[in-house]
């Protein structure tokens, strides 16, 4: 997309927001026909369409097939995830960034893993653990699953010299996933890797991603005690 095209949508963005903030549309209000406000803008429908969904996915409006397009009678800011490649958001504290593979094997996947993927029990798999470090210390304990079927070019890679988290990020594009976050005491053998104690509480991440309908990874970041989150709404 070139510059001007993202300028484009950019500002039939900004309008449209700007008409919402203002009260000239209303919570629960209908909004023009995208058709209608490519000709009171003065752009492609297509930059229109961009626009409203990009309002959409931040939860200002409430787009339904067949409905139109309404305000938001409820808007609801959604923060945006991205996956972050580990080494780079350690060097970006300003630490020493280090990694260890524990574990690589393939194998069958678990019951759970199956569940999660979407895959059957006899899916090819890549199991994989490993252990981030930053300025020498345990910083993220990684358990992974990775889809041969999907990604079958992370047979090749050397994983004992790019983490997986790393390696996908690079080669593996997702088109969607899920994530969810929890609090859990750390079991005998994860706090021997983490560098603390049995029961000690730890924040948990657990992630999915796909490729359309075929799973790609998921993926269980255990962080050692002390981990804060921080993401922008």
């Amino acid at each position: 997309m070139s510059a001007s095209e993202q300028t484009n949508w950019q500002s039939v963005h900004d309008e449209v927001l700007r008409r919402i903030h203002t009260r000239e549309w209303k919570p629960g209000d209908q909004i023009p026909k995208e058709v209608e406000l490519a000709e009171q803008l003065g752009c492609a429908r297509a930059t229109v369409n961009r626009a409203l969904r990009e309002l959409a996915a931040e939860g200002f409006l409430d787009r339904r097939r067949k409905a139109g397009t309404r305000v938001a009678t409820h808007p609801v800011r959604r923060a945006k995830l991205d996956i972050p490649v580990i080494r780079l958001e350690i060097e970006g504290r300003g630490q020493k960034y280090g990694y260890g593979l524990l574990l690589t094997e393939r194998r069958t996947p678990t019951p759970e893993i199956c569940a999660n993927l979407g895959v059957s029990a006899k899916s090819d798999m890549l199991h994989i653990s490993s252990l981030h470090l930053a300025d020498g210390k345990p910083y993220m304990f990684e358990e992974r699953w990775v889809s041969i079927n999907t990604v079958p070019e992370i047979v090749d890679a050397d994983l004992s010299k790019i983490s997986a988290n790393e390696w996908l990020v690079l080669h593996a594009p997702y088109t969607k996933g899920d994530i969810s976050f929890s609090a859990v005491l750390a079991s005998e053998l994860e706090a021997k890797i983490l560098r603390t104690h049995a029961g000690a509480p730890l924040f948990l991440m657990e992630r999915t991603t796909w490729e359309n309908d075929a799973g790609i990874t998921s993926a269980r970041l255990l962080f050692a005690p002390g981990y804060r989150m921080h993401s922008a709404i």
